[in-house]
């Protein structure tokens, strides 16, 4: 099999030098480009298998390259800042990133996530249930939101909506336990895996961005509610059906 292609997307001369001797030892290969702009000129040339994206940088900014890349392509995206405030993991997620490192890291970390992201795409071309105890055929149907894992469609209050990867997943476990309280540690598992070495706030975002579409009112949900102290559970209204 082929060493794996990483776009490091990165100005700093000093990280690139670092990373590239590290990655490379870790049996990467590397292709380097030093802004934004040229991180989407390069994209569809080089045809990565990850991008570990740099969130400030000339040209034009990691979001913006995040945001585009994202919108015609599921390749894992790696977002890596000198910033460490919580508004800055908590954008890099909800533009479409799969994960999130500030400087300075740990090379071993920083190569277990890129892995771990990497191991979460290739499920994508043969996903596995989204529970434990039932493999779903069919369509699930909870009040007015339905999921058809096999489609890989989700149509809410009569609309299509297109779910990144994750939230997609999140969605389908929980609904499938509808009525059930789904633990953090269990959501964590089966939507990002047991060897998930990410923040544990990433799941509290994923569920405030399936919040914003599924609930009519987000800021009181009444479809996907916290249980303190344990986890989140899909209401389940009288009508509910899973076929």
């Amino acid at each position: 099999m082929d060493e794996p292609l990483v776009l490091l997307v990165e100005d700093e001369e000093s990280f690139v030098e670092a990373l590239s001797v590290g990655l490379v030892r870790e049996g990467f290969r590397i292709e380097v480009v030093r802004d934004g702009a040229e991180a989407l000129a390069r994209f569809d040339e080089v045809n990565p298998d990850i991008v570990l994206l740099d969130l400030m940088l000339p040209r034009v900014s990691g979001v913006e390259v995040c945001q585009q890349l994202r919108a015609r392509s599921q390749v894992p995206i790696v977002m890596v800042t000198a910033k460490t405030e919580e508004i800055d993991m908590v954008v890099g997620l909800e533009i479409g990133a799969d994960d999130y490192v500030t400087k300075p890291y740990r090379m071993r970390e920083l190569v277990a996530r890129m892995r771990a992201v990497m191991r979460r795409a290739a499920l994508v071309a043969e996903p596995a249930p989204l529970a434990d105890s039932e493999a779903v055929d069919g369509e699930v149907v909870v009040g007015d939101v339905s999921i058809d894992p096999s489609r890989y469609e989700v149509t809410i209050r009569g609309e299509a909506h297109q779910l990144p990867l994750k939230e997609f997943e999140l969605l389908g476990h929980l609904m499938l336990n509808a009525g059930l309280v789904m633990s953090r540690d269990t959501l964590f598992e089966r939507v990002w895996g047991y060897d998930y070495v990410g923040d544990s706030k990433t799941l509290d975002v994923h569920i405030q961005r399936l919040r914003s579409k599924v609930e009519t009112d987000p800021s009181a949900p009444t479809r996907i509610v916290t249980i303190r102290g344990v986890g989140y559970k899909f209401e389940k209204p009288r009508n509910w059906l899973k076929r």
